[in-house]
C-alpha cells in the first residue's frame, strides 16, 4: 500500500504527477492515529472515537459497499455518523450500504448530517431524474446504471437506498462525536450545499470537492451554477485553520502545514484571477463570444499538478461567471430570440452547395486545424441533413478529432456524446 501523505508530497514539490492522483483502489490508509481514507470514485474519509466511527461520505451507489467492506476490514465498530459534504450521488450515493451494514450488524443507523440544502438538491434530483441520467451518460458514458433500477426497472440517477439527512444546519455545526470535536462550516464552491469539517484535535480538514487534484469544477456545461468566489473564499478560510493534513474526496490528502497553505494559495489566486479577468471584461461591454475567446489562465498554472483541466476547465468557469452576473443571453443580437437551428442550418447548407458540400469543408478545416470552426459547420451539415449517411460519417469522425483533442473529461464527453448520435444514425440502416 502506497504512503498517500509521502506520494502527494513527492509530486506537489516536483511540481508534476508521475502516476494517477486519482485513484478508485478501494483501499483503505491510515492517515494518522484514528484517521483513515478510502480511496474510491469519491472517497470516504473516517475518524474513529470511543462510541465508532464517523464517516466523511459515503461513495457512490457502485462503490458504497465496497467501501464499507474495506471499513470492516479496518474497524468493527458501529458508523455512528455519516456527514455529507455535499448532495452529489457519488458522495451520498453509497449510503444505503452503511445503513444496511449497521442493521445487518444490529447497530444503530447512523446519524446523517448535511447543509439543509442538501436535501433540496435530492428532491431536484429526483425530479429530473431524465435528465440527470442523459447529461451524467454524456459526461461518464456509463453511470446511468450507477443508481441502481427503481421500482418498474426504471434506472433511477438517485439511487431510492439514499440515506436523508436527519440533522442539517446552516452556517456552522459543532458536535462532539464520542468526544471528538468536529466543527462543520458551509460555503460555496461546486455547489451551494458543500460543507468542509474542522477537526481541531487532528489539525485536519476535510474537503470534500473543495480540491480536486484537477482545475475546479466550477465551469461544468450541464449543471447548475457554480460559485468559484465563493470556492476562493472557503480555501482562504480553510488554509486560515492552519490545518497540517488535508483530505479531498478526490486525489491524494496532503500533510504538511506550508505544503498545504501554498496548494489553497495557488487554486484560491487562480479562481480569484480569472473571475477578475470575466467581470472587468463584462464592465466594459464585452460580449460573452470576446471573453471566452480572451480570458484564459496561464499555462504554467494549469501545469500544476493539482490545477491540470483534465476534468473540468477555465473556459467553462468563464461561461459561469458569466451566467451568475450576466445571465442566459450572450450579447449577440441574433441569439435573443433565434431562428430554429435546423432552419439555420438548411438555409447555409443552401448557400454551401448543399449539406455535404459543408460537411466535406468543416473536415477540410478539420484537417488544417481549426476543429472550433469545423465543428460549427459539421453541426450544420447534419442538422440540415440529418439521415445524410455520408454527412453524418463526416460529422462523426469531425467530433471524433475534436474529442482527441481535447484535454477535459467534460468537453470529451460531449463530443463522444455527438459521435455516438451520428453512429446511431448509420447503424439504423
Amino acid at each position: 500500500m502506497a504512503d498517500l501523505l509521502e506520494l502527494s508530497a513527492r509530486i506537489i514539490d516536483a511540481g508534476h504527477a508521475d502516476q494517477p492522483v486519482n485513484r478508485i483502489t478501494q483501499e483503505l490508509s491510515e492517515l494518522g492515529d484514528d484517521l483513515a481514507v478510502i480511496e474510491s470514485f469519491s472517497h470516504v474519509v473516517l475518524l474513529r472515537t470511543e462510541d465508532g466511527l464517523v464517516a466523511f461520505d459515503t461513495s457512490g451507489a457502485h462503490t458504497g459497499a465496497a467501501c464499507v467492506d474495506s471499513l470492516r476490514a479496518w474497524s468493527p465498530d458501529p458508523v455512528t455518523h455519516l456527514i455529507y459534504t455535499h448532495g452529489h450521488v457519488d458522495h451520498v450515493g453509497g449510503s444505503g450500504a452503511f445503513v444496511a451494514d449497521a442493521t445487518d450488524r444490529g447497530h444503530l443507523r447512523p446519524q446523517v448530517i448535511a447543509h439543509e440544502a442538501v436535501s433540496e438538491r435530492l428532491d431536484r434530483y429526483r425530479r429530473t431524474n431524465g435528465w440527470n441520467l442523459a447529461i451524467n451518460q454524456r459526461q461518464f458514458g456509463w453511470l446511468p446504471q450507477a443508481g441502481g433500477l427503481g421500482i418498474g426497472g426504471a434506472a433511477q440517477f438517485l439511487p431510492r437506498s439514499t440515506a436523508e439527512p436527519d440533522v442539517t444546519y446552516r452556517e456552522s455545526l459543532s458536535l462532539a462525536a464520542g468526544g471528538v470535536p468536529v466543527e462543520l462550516h458551509h460555503a460555496k464552491g461546486e455547489t451551494d450545499d458543500h460543507t468542509w469539517a474542522w477537526l481541531p484535535e487532528q489539525k485536519a480538514i476535510c474537503a470534500g470537492d473543495f480540491l480536486i487534484w484537477n482545475f475546479p469544477n466550477a465551469g461544468n456545461p450541464q449543471k447548475v451554477q457554480r460559485y468559484p468566489e465563493e470556492w476562493a473564499v472557503a480555501l482562504r478560510a480553510m488554509s486560515a485553520m492552519e490545518p497540517e493534513l488535508f483530505l479531498p474526496a478526490h486525489g491524494l490528502p496532503i500533510g504538511g502545514k506550508e505544503r498545504i497553505a501554498m496548494v489553497l494559495d495557488e487554486v484560491a489566486t487562480a479562481l480569484e484571477d480569472l473571475v477578475a479577468a470575466v467581470l472587468e471584461r463584462m464592465n466594459a461591454g464585452a460580449r460573452l463570444d470576446e471573453i471566452v475567446h480572451e480570458v484564459k489562465v496561464p499555462d504554467d498554472v494549469l501545469a500544476r499538478p493539482f490545477l491540470r483541466p483534465l476534468y473540468d476547465e477555465p473556459e467553462f468557469v468563464v461561461r459561469n461567471v458569466w451566467r451568475r452576473y450576466g445571465g442566459w443571453w450572450d450579447g449577440d443580437p441574433s441569439t435573443l430570440k433565434p431562428a430554429p437551428a435546423a432552419g439555420l442550418a438548411a438555409e447555409i447548407a443552401a448557400l454551401s452547395g448543399g449539406a455535404l458540400a459543408l460537411a466535406k469543408r468543416a473536415d477540410e478545416v478539420a484537417a488544417g486545424g481549426d476543429l472550433r470552426l469545423a465543428c460549427h459547420l459539421v453541426e450544420m451539415a447534419g442538422l440540415a441533413a440529418p439521415e445524410d449517411h455520408a454527412v453524418q460519417t463526416i460529422r462523426a469522425e469531425v467530433y471524433e478529432r475534436r474529442r482527441k483533442a481535447e484535454s477535459s473529461l467534460m468537453a470529451k464527453g460531449i463530443y463522444a456524446s455527438a459521435v455516438r448520435e451520428s453512429k446511431d444514425v448509420l447503424d439504423e440502416s
